[in-house]
């Protein structure tokens, strides 16, 4: 069933008794071509474009728990392509790209909005350092624009322009940013997927991984083995132990990310604000509630909840930034876990196992990265070959020290952090 105001009218007039489920509920079959393991947005973005533009439909999506109750539900929704780095650059502009047809491609409102994304500047060397990232971001294709304080106190007059510590000195604004829907996003791919014939299996968990002279042979599930040529890992914060099932050591780390969300406020944010020297993010969402996070929980861990220390870190920064927040509720947080890299840099690429592929280590970036993750990730296991958007996202780097892309500012010495 397609959606459109006719249908919406329809099935409002006549009691909404004719909406079918978005996706189907089928039990495992004993093989398929393909196997994703996990149905994140990543996932299921990447079985979508496989069946899609690839013509790949034989594929089963393995969900540990249910659609939505991971990472791609556990974020705070900014979509963005302000990154300056060779290789996340063009990738991420990919990625923005494809966020801005996806809804008419899926057919699937996910409340995309592209309200900008302005990152404040606290120094002088910081202004400078965004004058690069903004023109590193036009000479790619995108937009960036450099704001003074004026321009800055138009947009948003309701900041503290007089920190004691940071004032604000301006801003990186990135129009084509702002934000979306997490959960409608997986929604639209699963049912997207699933319209071309995917089948999408959800709370059954993947306990190994079967391996015959070198190539994959398929996995072992809650509901029993199943047989594939191709496996794709794609679990966010459980690469780690996913990939340990198949004999291998990452350079990854897993850690908490927190968020919270207000009650529900009249409209105050029109904008995605990030506040540099607290590492600080704000909007506010369609329901009115303002929608935040800062800091990684700074300790490895698989709990998708964090600790009281950060919930007052970030307090602390939302309150330096904005002391109007201080009369907001915070009705409730979560946590995702990060699957970190010593880089900051996401990994996509061919295993060392044959048929075995891995997507993984998107630290902050996994959200943003959906639509680009998939549709690169569907290219690689599809043809054996890297999409032009994700050369350099390639694990040996981290073996050889070269092309290495250091989003975290840690150098190059990864073995020293």
């Amino acid at each position: 069933m397609r959606f459109s105001a006719w249908n919406i009218l329809k099935q409002g007039l006549t009691g909404n008794a004719g909406w079918k489920p978005h996706w189907r509920s089928p039990e495992p079959k004993p093989a398929y071509d393909v196997i994703i393991i996990g149905g994140g947005g990543h996932g299921l973005s990447t079985a979508y474009y496989l069946a899609k533009e690839h013509g790949i439909t034989n594929i089963a999506i393995l969900e540990k728990g249910y659609i939505g109750g991971g990472n791609v539900g556990r974020n705070t929704t900014i979509v963005r392509a302000n990154y300056q780095l060779p290789g996340n650059s063009e990738f991420y502009s990919h990625s923005l790209k494809l966020w801005e047809g996806m809804e008419q491609d899926l057919n699937f409102n996910a409340m995309m909005s592209q309200r900008g994304v302005i990152m404040l500047c606290h120094s002088d060397g910081q202004r400078d350092a965004f004058a690069r990232r903004g023109n590193a971001i036009v000479n790619q294709g995108d937009d960036a624009e450099l704001l003074d304080t004026d321009g800055v106190r138009k947009m948003l007059p309701y900041l503290d322009f007089e920190q004691t510590r940071f004032p604000i000195y301006g801003g990186l604004l990135h129009r084509r940013g702002g934000s979306a829907r997490h959960d409608a996003v997986a929604w639209g791919y699963a049912r997207g997927a699933d319209m071309r014939g995917v089948d999408i299996i959800q709370n059954c968990e993947v306990t190994g991984i079967d391996i015959e002279n070198g190539a994959v042979r398929g996995v072992q599930t809650t509901k029993g083995p199943i047989r594939a040529r191709k496996i794709g890992m794609t679990v966010a914060g459980r690469t780690s132990q996913v990939a340990a099932m198949a004999g291998m050591r990452l350079p990854i780390e897993s850690h908490v990310l927190q968020a919270f969300v207000t009650e529900g406020l009249k409209p105050i944010i029109d904008t995605v604000i990030s506040y540099g020297m607290g590492h600080f993010y704000i909007s506010q969402s369609d329901k009115g509630g303002l929608v935040f996070g800062g800091d990684l929980d700074f300790y490895a861990s698989y709990a998708a909840r964090g600790n009281l220390p950060m919930v007052e870190h970030v307090a602390e920064a939302a309150m330096t930034l904005m002391p109007v927040i201080g009369k907001a509720r915070m009705l409730r947080s979560w946590g995702g876990i990060m699957d970190m890299t010593p880089d900051g840099s996401p990994i996509i690429d061919k295993t060392h196992v044959d048929g075995l592929y891995l997507n993984g280590g998107w630290c902050y970036g996994g959200f943003k990265a959906v639509p680009g993750s998939g549709n690169v990730f569907a290219h690689l296991m599809a043809t054996d070959t890297y999409h032009d958007a994700a050369t350099k996202f390639r694990l040996d780097r981290f073996k050889t020290g070269r092309g290495l892309m250091d989003e975290e500012g840690t150098g190059s010495q990864h073995n020293l952090h």
